[in-house]
């Protein structure tokens, strides 16, 4: 794949919904690598859900500049006065290339742009490339006493999903923070 040069952040289109499923399938399959067969094998959003995103301009796609392929995409909605990251996915042939950040820093910018405070996600702790990763590119982990309601809800929904096999945790990036490296 490309580095971060060779590619464009924009928003998704309709046709490319599909490959969104594709892209979150590819990246999946290292959590089998690492003893997490279920994250591999958990269905991707469906194509309602990833519409659903795309119709409220919350659904961003790195494309290759050279081949016109969606190589990452991220997903995002308002959650108590932040801008929350519901899925970040990396094709692993784009990988380790700053594709993920760079979707990242494009959120923030929308964040800003409507007045969020910073970004949000969850994330598992014990995965390199999750909350470690997270945490280097400037998102602290929140203490359970500083989650919003919002947040919460999405973490009982996350753990109704299983999710909580594995240590995991909030984390929050004011907008405009984040090493440049």
């Amino acid at each position: 794949m490309s580095p971060p040069a060779a590619f464009v952040v924009r928003s998704v289109r309709t046709e490319e919904l599909p490959r969104l499923q594709e892209v979150e399938r590819a990246a999946g399959r290292a959590f089998a690598d690492i003893g997490m067969p279920v994250i591999a094998e958990d269905d991707p959003p469906s194509l309602d859900e990833l519409a659903r995103f795309a119709a409220l301009d919350a659904c961003w796609v790195a494309v290759s500049r050279g081949t016109g392929t969606v190589v990452a995409y991220l997903l995002a909605e308002q959650v108590d006065g932040d801008l929350h990251v519901e899925q970040v996915s990396v094709h692993p042939e784009a990988a380790r290339r700053g594709v993920g950040r760079t979707l990242l820093d494009h959120a923030a910018a929308r964040a800003g742009a409507v007045g969020a405070a910073g970004l949000t996600l969850t994330s598992f702790t014990e995965v390199p490339w999750n909350a470690p990763y997270y945490v280097r590119i400037g998102f602290r982990v929140l203490a359970e006493d500083e989650l919003t309601p919002g947040l919460r809800e999405i973490r009982q929904r996350e753990a109704a999903h299983g999710l909580d096999r594995w240590p995991r945790a909030v984390l929050w990036r004011p907008v405009g923070a984040g090493p440049s490296a």
